[in-house]
């Protein structure tokens, strides 16, 4: 049976969301016009699709009530995988991009265990997986005898445009890629058994258990839709950037996790939905792109984003207490 009260909390978040993207728009293009023009502003997504992409699957692993900042590492260690194969090996591209999706599910699958079945703290495991994937990344840039700061280029054509193809003229293709995979985790999460048991994996993992649902093995395919997330994103961006570094993706944690928390998805796990972090993603893709369009340095960018994070928290523990609404009541009655 639906609950009417959280469906219209929901909805509410998403719309609240929706006003906070548009007032955005209106806030950057006044200070900078050419924030405004179409090109720009479809044309922003290119830098923070990595965001949007990998926040859609960390928003299931934070559901299951588990933790992921290893996504970053993934990201490089992918983009890498890619041209090290490519490059060195003499694989097809795309057969490399394959591999680079195959090991970052690998990645996510080996934290997923230890979070699962050893027992182990998210936060723990992740931040070691950070670590982990990051020197991996770089040792593999050492052996390839490749320099760091270069990175791996050269790529074919048929890479490169992959997503840098403009549809007519304005619309990236990102846009579209960033649509298949919100429709891709919508149905995972939304539509299917396995999404349900997620949900319940964050309510109460132990009744989950009883009820007959293994949910060891749930929690370990989130990190690794996680993983496989984190590893397309890095596909993406080597593809649109044109060279594979082992350092992509070192400045996405915070962003990606206050965009998952930001779009309604509660830190302690069992609430949470795809179409608020794909909107929180945006929110806070726009915000980064806007302030550095408006003269902020890149290396304070994540300070707005650290004060969203702890807003974000404050105002949805107000608003699942009710004292949000109640003073909003308070403030009518007064007023009338």
């Amino acid at each position: 049976m639906i609950n009417v009260s959280m469906l219209k909390k929901k909805i509410g978040w998403e719309l609240f969301l929706i006003a906070l993207l548009l007032l955005e728009v209106v806030v950057f293009g006044f200070a900078n016009p050419r924030f405004l023009r179409p090109q720009v502003l479809f044309g922003s997504i290119n830098d923070f699709i990595s965001i949007c992409v990998i926040s859609l699957f960390v928003t299931m692993v934070i559901i299951t009530g588990g933790m992921d900042i290893q996504a970053g590492s993934i990201v490089g260690l992918s983009s890498i995988v890619v041209g090290v194969m490519w490059k060195q090996a003499g694989m097809n591209i795309w057969v490399a991009c394959v591999f680079a999706v195959l090991g970052g599910m690998l990645c996510g699958l080996l934290s997923g265990f230890f979070i699962a079945y050893a027992k182990v703290q998210p936060m723990v495991v992740t931040l070691g997986g950070s670590f982990l994937y990051s020197g991996l990344a770089i040792s593999i840039t050492r052996i390839a005898k490749v320099e760091l700061y270069k990175g791996i280029s050269g790529f074919p054509e048929s890479f490169i445009q992959f997503s840098n193809i403009r549809f007519f003229g304005i619309f990236p293709s990102q846009i579209l890629i960033f649509i298949i995979m919100i429709l891709i985790a919508f149905i995972i999460l939304h539509c299917t058994k396995f999404g349900r048991y997620i949900y319940l994996c964050g309510i109460n993992q132990n009744a989950a258990e009883y009820s007959g649902i293994n949910t060891r093995f749930i929690i370990m395919l989130t990190y690794a839709l996680s993983g496989i997330g984190a590893a397309i994103a890095g596909i993406i961006l080597t593809s649109y950037l044109g060279t594979a570094k082992a350092d992509f993706g070192k400045e996405l944690t915070m962003p990606i996790v206050t965009a998952v928390v930001l779009g309604g998805t509660a830190i302690t796990g069992g609430k949470g939905s795809i179409v608020g972090t794909a909107l929180s993603s945006l929110v806070i893709g726009l915000m980064r792109f806007g302030l550095s369009m408006a003269g902020m340095k890149t290396q304070y960018l994540d300070i707005p984003v650290g004060i969203i994070l702890i807003i974000a928290v404050g105002l949805r523990g107000l608003n699942e207490l009710g004292l949000l609404s109640r003073f909003s009541l308070k403030n009518l009655r007064k007023s009338s």
